[in-house]
């Protein structure tokens, strides 16, 4: 069945996986990447499909009205994958306003624009929100967060895309737009921009420079191999109900510093280091503002109903994803350079 989907932030971490697999696999759909371009994106991540002739890449703005409403009127979508967003809490933490701009603004101009463009025929149609298991708040040592846990969001990020999310759903209800949401775990694999946890600590391991963990590194996240979180969409955006939330996750928690000690001698391994090298990078920083201090996510739903379940388990994907920024040094140097270096520095260095 032919169709035209929009995708944003489709040159970001888990948007081009998606991207990938859906170029690759539905010849017959038409694949639109639009993408702002700012630091987490990289069309690096997508030479290999740039040529396709069901690929085309748009630079632009989900904040930008008139823009938004001007691709729905020219393109015709028959559905949205909406990866684009701010998404690191950090940041989110010195500069909040553009989380609100980009995460609530920028997804109400994508629903108003399928409202508009769709309201003759919604039942063909579908609006497909990715977010997050950080609108959830923090867990104790007990329980998962299920799709009925209460919202409970403690960073900027996490509210931001707590608003997105209550704005989708509004949607949903008050105009009858047909929406899937799902909420997953923390992320992990190739072409992860290096701020986050994993891929920071293989780019400074590999450079024998010190590995900053928040606090004593006691907080715990569930980790899901990016691939198997783009099957997780794949599924949902062909059978998933509309109306509905799931959950995506990885029946993986770890607690940071036990991630970062068998990432360590992971490296230490591929680095043909004497065992123990690595570890002694580890640095402890001040911890981060009002950080949660578990993560758990029960995916039954997703499960039960549509047969979904991880596929790659946390030591294959964390070999994985070494080997894959060890063999494409270019592509971390280039990302690396110029404005990352600069919030790297404040970050981690300054405090």
């Amino acid at each position: 069945m032919k169709k035209t989907i929009l995708v944003t932030g489709g040159a970001g971490f888990i948007g081009s996986h998606l991207v990938r697999r859906f170029v690759k696999k539905y010849p017959v759909y038409r694949i639109i990447n639009l993408d702002k371009l700012t630091y987490a994106g990289n069309l690096e991540n997508l030479r290999d499909v740039e040529q396709n002739r069901n690929y085309t890449f748009i630079k632009g703005d989900i904040n930008d009205t008139a823009f938004i409403d001007e691709l729905f009127a020219s393109h015709m979508f028959d559905a949205v994958i909406h990866l684009a967003a701010e998404s690191h809490v950090d940041r989110s933490i010195s500069g909040p306003m553009e989380f609100v701009n980009t995460n609530i603004t920028g997804t109400v101009n994508l629903l108003n624009s399928a409202r508009i463009r769709w309201k003759e025929e919604t039942g063909s149609k579908l609006f497909y929100h990715i977010s997050t298991d950080e609108v959830y708040g923090s867990l104790g040592e007990e329980g998962l967060f299920t799709e009925e846990t209460a919202y409970d969001p403690r960073s900027p990020y996490s509210a931001s895309k707590a608003g997105s999310d209550h704005m989708v759903r509004a949607w949903y209800h008050t105009y009858g737009l047909p929406v899937i949401i799902s909420n997953c775990s923390n992320n992990y694999g190739p072409n992860q921009f290096p701020e986050k946890l994993i891929p920071l600590a293989i780019n400074n391991i590999k450079n024998n420079r010190a590995v900053p963990v928040y606090g004593r590194g006691e907080n715990i996240r569930d980790w899901l191999y990016v691939e198997d979180h783009a099957a997780a969409i794949d599924l949902l955006f062909h059978r998933g109900q509309s109306g509905r939330t799931y959950n995506v996750g990885g029946n993986n928690e770890w607690r940071n510093i036990d991630l970062i000690r068998t990432l360590c001698v992971i490296m230490d391994k591929k680095l043909d280091r004497p065992p123990g090298t690595s570890e002694k990078l580890i640095t402890f920083v001040k911890d981060r503002a009002g950080h949660d201090l578990r993560y758990a996510i029960d995916n039954s739903r997703i499960s039960r109903e549509l047969g979904w379940k991880p596929s790659v388990s946390f030591q294959e994907g964390l070999e994985k994803t070494v080997d894959w920024y060890l063999d494409n040094e270019k592509w971390l140097k280039a990302v690396i350079s110029g404005e990352y270096k600069s919030y790297y520095d404040k970050q981690y260095l300054e405090r």
